[in-house]
């Protein structure tokens, strides 16, 4: 595609879920092609911070470290818009300007999954759109966790006429409750997020729905100590599980920032990223 000179462009590439093989032939050229590559880091982070995250991580497969910028977001803030989340967005906006008034006019934003999709990219977008009215805003479609975890455990998302819902888990379990009672499959995201429900009460209303048995949580697919399993043996760990040695804790570098939370278990161990889970048509 031509591009049209002087057209300052934001483009939003999904980078999936982080296995560096499914990033779509199209995001590495469009990355390629950016006069700049943007990264989001986890705010305040502290020295573990500076190794890369995972979207960068991902990206460095096919970009060089040189050539990439990472900016900051309170990305583990909780209830919503927090202030220091707002001012974090509005920094990130500012840098991109930035780069658009040193001479930049096309500025990729690399973010796990999909840009369209629980995606840090959205909040960016309107920043940018208040401080430089004449961008053209873009996106580049990403392989989402969902469809990874789907293709990894082997299973089939919908057939037929089945619906899929998408639910949030942050937002409590009165949106869950609903998906569940309408049928078909149901995709949680953000398991263990601050406002989630704790691993017990998400396993008694899966339980209660008749799904506990076929739900599936998948956890840094594609990457190293990568976790598929029944969501009940992880939801509900057994007493030779809690009793086992703690697991190694997860750098802040390989945190997840984008679709991904943490879900801590009862003995507060480290945490671990878990993605997505699936719960099973019944």
């Amino acid at each position: 595609m031509k591009r049209q000179s002087g057209v300052k462009r934001l483009i939003g590439v999904g980078v999936g879920p982080g296995d560096p093989e499914l990033v779509t032939v199209k995001a590495i050229r469009v990355l390629r092609e950016a006069d700049v590559v943007l990264v989001p880091v986890l705010a305040g982070a502290g020295p573990e911070s500076s190794g890369p995250g995972r979207a960068e991580a991902i990206i460095r497969a096919y970009v060089g470290a040189d050539r990439i910028r990472r900016l900051e977001f309170a990305l583990n803030d909780t209830g919503g818009v927090t202030p220091r989340r707002a001012a974090a967005w509005q920094a990130a906006a500012a840098a991109v300007a930035e780069e658009f008034a040193a001479g930049a006019t096309s500025v990729a934003f690399g973010t796990l999954g999909d840009p369209n999709l629980y995606s840090t990219f959205s909040y960016l977008a309107q920043a940018v759109r208040e401080l430089v009215p004449d961008v053209t805003m873009e996106t580049v479609a990403g392989i989402t966790a969902m469809q990874d975890l789907a293709s990894r455990a082997g299973l089939s998302l919908a057939e037929g006429t089945e619906p899929v819902t998408l639910v949030p888990l942050n937002g409590g379990v009165a949106a869950l409750d609903q998906a569940l009672a309408r049928g078909g499959t149901v995709v949680g995201y953000k398991v263990g997020a601050a406002a989630s429900p704790a691993p017990a009460v998400l396993a008694d209303r899966l339980q209660a729905a008749g799904r506990l048995d076929s739900a599936v949580l998948g956890a840094r697919l594609g990457l190293a100590g990568e976790l598929i399993a029944p969501a009940a043996e992880l939801l509900r760990p057994t007493p030779a599980a809690l009793a086992a040695p703690a697991p190694a804790a997860t750098p802040a570098s390989d945190r997840e920032f984008n679709e991904s939370d943490s879900l801590p278990n009862p003995r507060r161990r480290p945490k671990r990223t878990f993605r997505i889970f699936r719960i099973c048509p019944p």
